[in-house]
């Protein structure tokens, strides 16, 4: 029997409805953006159940999403930009930035594929076939220059919708893509009793496009490169095996409950618990000898912990990875405890001195993130949040049944935060690993023990 494919149905550029003559200016990076040039787009989207009711017409679904895409572009109007790179040589210098002209719009694709929720949804591991619901399919976020910085598709099941979204990762960090999306259901969400969107519909949260950059340096700032291979690194990602986990909030209050109490504290949050467990067990699964190095990073919002602070509502990245060392002996002869508190510690060390250092270097030598060397085969990264509102958009089709991720920055050891669809407090886990070290984490008692095995997909 053949595997199934998506196949495109359509596809078309949507513009903003209206532009401004200050949007229509250049968008210059700040150094967390130019970080990302080699970056893949980041993919995210959620699945929906079909509605019920015979009034649904999947035309007119696909028109609203599209006008309601052109009204959220006049507020995220970089998202409608296309890169363009100045290069000059005596010194070399690489100057990329965020231009209007000549580009299209972001794209917006309508497909359809043969299968089911349960198809997607029933199978221990994620489905390959998911990955064809994103495009930009392994794009890195140079390829910018030639993509859209958006892309929209949505893909029909026999019984669903799934609406993924790929955007350029040097354009937003995940607080910013989820940002990008709320707002697009707000507006779709904004349709009059006439049937009709008006010209433009106000946002609860306004995005702030001026990129940061720290004091006495930009706002344009370049890349001392005159070689591709200084700057472009095509991440090769080998065969995962990849599995998304439930974890209750009842779950993860007793496992915080038991890391505090180990710890003689009330501070140590369900997260960096939860962080701690899966660094030890993924440690234990690889079989590392006692004395090998392993690693936890974190991906940190950045905004609240500068002073002053940024807007939580500023529309770009601002992310930093917080790396915590140890053996695996210390690891795993310590308790999870021990393991959670050293995250703890270094989340709470994370403040405006060193993150004003951290830039400042960046600034004093310019380097980019080359995702073949900058993580560690021996380590794991804990990615987006579970903060997120990523159940809160609905488009008129009801709340999601699962939010799901393409190919892009996958790894082994790779680790995604959800949070759970049933609120409250809860978390999914996608888990990306090595079929070998795969099959002994999803057998590990520590961290299975806190796995709502009914609500695994």
């Amino acid at each position: 029997m053949e595997s199934p494919s998506v196949e495109i149905i359509s596809d078309c550029f949507i513009k903003p409805i209206s532009i401004s003559e200050q949007s229509e200016k250049p968008v210059y990076f700040s150094p967390w953006d130019l970080l990302m040039i080699s970056v893949n787009y980041i993919q995210k989207g959620l699945l929906f159940p079909l509605p019920k009711n015979q009034d649904f017409n999947m035309n007119t679904f696909l028109q609203d999403l599209k006008d309601s895409l052109s009204i959220t572009l006049t507020h995220f109007h970089p998202l409608a930009a296309r890169l363009t790179t100045v290069k000059k040589q005596n010194p070399p210098s690489l100057l990329v930035f965020m231009s209007h002209a000549n580009s299209p719009g972001a794209r917006f694709i309508h497909a359809k594929v043969n299968v089911t929720i349960d198809d997607v949804l029933t199978p221990k591991d994620v489905p390959v076939i998911v990955q064809s619901f994103f495009d930009h399919h392994k794009a890195i976020d140079y390829d910018g220059h030639e993509v859209s910085l958006l892309s929209v598709q949505v893909t029909e099941l026999k019984d669903g919708v799934f609406i993924g979204c790929s955007v350029n990762h040097m354009v937003v960090d995940g607080s910013s893509f989820w940002h990008f999306f709320n707002s697009w259901s707000e507006v779709f969400n904004s349709k009059g009793i006439n049937g009709k969107y008006s010209g433009f519909a106000p946002i609860s949260r306004p995005p702030v496009i001026e990129r940061w950059t720290p004091p006495g340096c930009g706002p344009i700032l370049t890349l001392p490169f005159s070689r591709e291979d200084e700057y472009i690194d095509r991440p090769y990602t080998p065969l995962l095996r990849e599995r998304i986990f439930h974890i209750s909030s009842d779950s993860l209050a007793k496992l915080k409950a038991k890391v505090n109490s180990e710890c003689n504290t009330t501070k140590i949050s369900s997260l960096q618990s939860l962080s701690a467990v899966v660094w030890r067990c993924i440690t234990r699964a690889r079989l590392f000898s006692k004395d090998q190095e392993t690693g936890c990073r974190l991906a940190t919002n950045n905004r609240g912990r500068l002073s002053p602070p940024i807007s939580q509502d500023y529309f770009g990245n601002c992310i930093q990875a917080i790396k915590k060392l140890a053996t695996a002996g210390e690891l795993l002869d310590q308790s999870v405890g021990w393991a959670a508190r050293r995250l703890h510690e270094a989340v709470v060390n994370h403040g405006d001195k060193e993150i004003r250092e951290y830039v400042d270097s960046w600034v004093k030598s310019p380097y980019v993130y080359k995702m073949n060397l900058f993580f560690d085969a021996n380590g794991i990264q804990m990615g987006s949040s579970p903060r997120f509102n990523m159940y809160g958009n609905e488009f008129g089709l009801g709340k999601g049944l699962a939010v799901l991720s393409g190919y892009a920055n996958k790894f082994d050891g790779k680790v995604t935060l959800y949070e759970g669809r049933e609120g409250g407090g809860s978390m999914d886990l996608e888990v990306c690993m090595l079929p070998e070290n795969m099959d002994r984490f999803e057998r590990d008692e520590e961290f299975m023990s806190l796995v709502d095995e009914k609500k695994a997909i």
